[in-house]
C-alpha cells in the first residue's frame, strides 16, 4: 500500500505591487471620469481588503485598456490646456499695471485699504491689511497677512511668506499688479 501525501493549495498571497497597480488603475478612472465619486470610493475600500487576485481583476476589469492612446490623448489635450494659460498669463502680465519695488528701508511696505498702509488699494476684495513687502539683503519678501481674500503671485496663492522677483505678477484680492524695480 502507497500512501500519498496531499497538502491543500491556497492562492497565491496578494502582493503589495499588484494592490498598488489596480489603486492607481482606479484613481485613473476616476479622474478621466469613468467612475462617480461613490463608486470610486467603494472601489477603493475592496481592493484594500482583497485578498486574491482574481477580486482585484473583477474592480477594474472595466477600467484597463491598452492605455498608450489614452496616455497621448491626455497628455497632448494636457499640454495644449497648459499653453492657453501660459499665453493668458503673459498676455495679461505685459497689460498689467506696474507695482515699483519700493526704496529698501528698516520697514516692511503695508499694503491694504487702510489709510495708514504704506500702499493704501481701495477695493473691496482686498482687506484693511492685507500683505507687506519687505527687503532682505537684495531679495524681495511678500507675505500675506492673514487676508480675507488672499495674497497671490504668479497665479499661486501664498501661505505665510514667498520670495518675488521683477516682473512677477502679484494679486491682492482681485487687483493684479506686475512687480517692477524700475
Amino acid at each position: 500500500m502507497t500512501s500519498s501525501f496531499e497538502f491543500p493549495t491556497y492562492p497565491a498571497r496578494l502582493s503589495d505591487a499588484e494592490r498598488d497597480r489596480a489603486l492607481g488603475v482606479l484613481r485613473e478612472g476616476a479622474a478621466q471620469g469613468k467612475l462617480s465619486h461613490d463608486t470610486f470610493v467603494r472601489r477603493m475600500e475592496l481592493a484594500l481588503t482583497a485578498r486574491r487576485s482574481d477580486e482585484l481583476a473583477v474592480l477594474t476589469a472595466d477600467l484597463e485598456t491598452d492605455g498608450r492612446w489614452s496616455r497621448a490623448l491626455f497628455a497632448a489635450v494636457g499640454r495644449a490646456s497648459a499653453f492657453s494659460v501660459r499665453l493668458r498669463r503673459a498676455w495679461q502680465s505685459e497689460r498689467l499695471p506696474k507695482l515699483l519695488f519700493p526704496v529698501p528701508g528698516p520697514y516692511p511696505l503695508r499694503i491694504g485699504r487702510d489709510p495708514a498702509n504704506g500702499l493704501r488699494l481701495s477695493h473691496e476684495t482686498v482687506s484693511r491689511v492685507h500683505a507687506e513687502l519687505s527687503a532682505q539683503g537684495d531679495r524681495w519678501i511678500l507675505r500675506d497677512l492673514g487676508s480675507t481674500n488672499g495674497t497671490s503671485v504668479n497665479g499661486r496663492r501664498v501661505t505665510g511668506a514667498v520670495l518675488v522677483r521683477d516682473g512677477d505678477q502679484v494679486s491682492f484680492g482681485r487687483m493684479s499688479f506686475r512687480l517692477s524695480s524700475r
